[in-house]
């Protein structure tokens, strides 16, 4: 039987990157996947065929978390095309970077509300279908940034730091009904965005990170592959890196 064979999972901001790598990660051991796109829809498209091809049900739906009523409708119509929700993963997210003395409001409130604002949304919203079934995971994608900050980034490190904090909470509230919640702390994952910066400057992270190399959605993905098993059934309130070793 395969991990997470009859599980469905949620997953948001899938169409490229860490989520993609993600959706396809879990549909590889047995997940059925509804996941959410905002701009990219011939990727997601995409991506909801590769799911297809692997014996999974999938599904891609277009909502912005962060507005409190899409994210209400996601959870209902998963629900009624899916039947249950066993695992939430909040992986969408923004950057709006720009050193603190030339930020402009519209930055800081953009970032905070895709970021930190979508996951109080859809966490509200699952909430209660896994308090009726007494079980569920749900896994956030924050950052090494929000554990350490990062000059540029306050409103990024901000959000991010502000995930774990919820995280560690939910879990104090939720873990009495066997509902963990955990978060994952990428560092630097090599993705499309990575590959358009100065190869120079890539190798310098490179060099500074103890294993000597970026890390790959699949590194991420194998996390949250682990958290939302039943392998991981005692490990909530958690923040786990996924960084070689940089905060080392």
């Amino acid at each position: 039987m395969k991990l997470l064979e009859n599980k469905t999972v949620l997953l948001t901001g899938a169409s490229r990157g860490i989520g993609r790598g993600i959706a396809l990660k879990l549909a590889d051991y047995g997940a059925n996947v509804a996941f959410t796109y905002l701009s990219s829809e011939a990727k997601a498209k995409e991506l909801e065929q590769e799911l297809f091809s692997k014996g999974v049900k999938a599904k891609a739906y277009h909502s912005d978390a962060a507005e409190n009523k899409a994210a209400e409708q996601l959870v209902t119509d998963t629900l009624a095309e899916f039947g249950k929700i066993d695992v939430l993963v909040n992986n969408a997210g923004i950057t709006k970077d720009g050193l603190l003395m030339r930020m402009s409001e519209e930055q800081w409130d953009s970032v905070i509300k895709a970021n930190l604002k979508s996951v109080f949304n859809l966490t509200k919203a699952i909430q209660r279908p896994m308090l009726k079934e007494r079980k569920g995971s749900i896994i956030n994608i924050t950052s090494v940034v929000g554990i350490r900050g990062n000059a540029g980034q306050s409103n990024y490190a901000a959000s991010k730091a502000g995930i774990i904090g919820f995280t560690k909470s939910v879990a104090l509230e939720l873990g009495s009904r066997n509902i963990r919640c955990n978060a994952v702390a990428p560092g630097f994952i090599e993705t499309e965005m990575t590959a358009a910066l100065d190869e120079k400057t890539v190798n310098q992270w490179r060099e500074s990170i103890p294993l000597k190399r970026g890390g790959t959605p699949e590194d991420v993905a194998n996390l949250v592959l682990f958290l939302a098993s039943d392998l991981s059934s005692y490990i909530t309130g958690q923040v786990v890196q996924v960084c070689g070793g940089m905060l080392t």
